[in-house]
């Protein structure tokens, strides 16, 4: 279902449920949740950020044999990982992340790559054996922040201004200038895109993109930086260079493949 609509399944399942009124308040992983928000919904700024790097649980990048057995669902970490070592033996595995630390013992696999926040988050850092650099291995738009999602209803104000004090509005632009570039792609979770916001002392935000194939042989990347009040122009700009530089016939590629698969 992810491959087929661009987006998580589960996502949506909690966005409805919070549209029906079930629940008030929706906590998301912002880097599963689509970038289009239903009507009458709003995402609120994340209250700060977790490391936002992938993590080599089992090894490191340049410790395991040729051919090694690394383990990954994600299409963005498959092409990254082999832009860097075409030799590696990518495994698709699913789950939630201690079944997928298991998989190296009941599979046999020599690494697993995992997002550092999660790790972070149950207390599992010493599972951690390598963080991925941010200059070939840039993340899922979003990733490491919570996305805090509510109803825009009069009902709802007071909820909405509580939750407001505590969001991070250097993280809130970095995010939404993340999911405005892979929005301008048209893409999602399932596509080989990453990206990374970082806010400057001078107050001004930087971004960087990445767009690969899914075998790593291509790739496109670029740096923008701009007035961090505007942080979707900056995402839409970066996205317009990387179309410029051939993206779109990778990310045509990748959702053919993702199609029949």
């Amino acid at each position: 279902m992810s491959a087929v609509s661009g987006g998580s399944a589960f996502s949506s399942e909690q966005e409805a449920a919070l549209s029906r009124g079930d629940v008030d308040v929706v906590v998301h992983s912002l880097k599963d949740l689509p970038t289009d928000t239903p009507g009458g919904l709003t995402l609120l700024p994340p209250p700060g950020r977790e490391d936002v790097r992938d993590a080599l649980c089992g090894s490191t990048l340049a410790g395991p044999r040729k051919g090694a057995r690394v383990g990954t669902g994600a299409p963005r970490r498959v092409a990254q990982l082999l832009a860097v070592r075409p030799d590696l033996d990518i495994v698709p595995i699913r789950g939630n992340v201690p079944p997928r630390l298991r998989k190296i013992e009941t599979e046999g696999l020599d690494a697993v790559v995992l997002a550092a926040s999660g790790l972070r988050r149950l207390g599992l850092d010493d599972a951690i054996d390598e963080l991925l650099p941010l200059d070939r291995f840039p993340p899922s738009p979003g990733q490491g922040a919570l996305g805090i999602q509510v109803r825009t209803d009069a009902s709802s104000a007071p909820l909405r201004d509580i939750l407001s004090t505590v969001g991070d509005l250097a993280v809130d632009a970095e995010t939404r200038a993340e999911r405005a570039l892979l929005a301008e792609l048209h893409g999602g979770c399932s596509v080989p895109v990453g990206a990374y916001g970082r806010t400057l002392p001078d107050g001004r935000l930087t971004l960087f993109g990445q767009v690969s194939s899914l075998d790593g042989t291509e790739q496109f990347s670029g740096t923008l930086t701009g007035p961090a009040v505007e942080p979707e122009k900056l995402g839409a700009a970066l996205a317009a260079s990387l179309v410029d530089q051939g993206a779109l016939t990778i990310l045509d590629a990748v959702r053919a493949v993702l199609a029949v698969s």
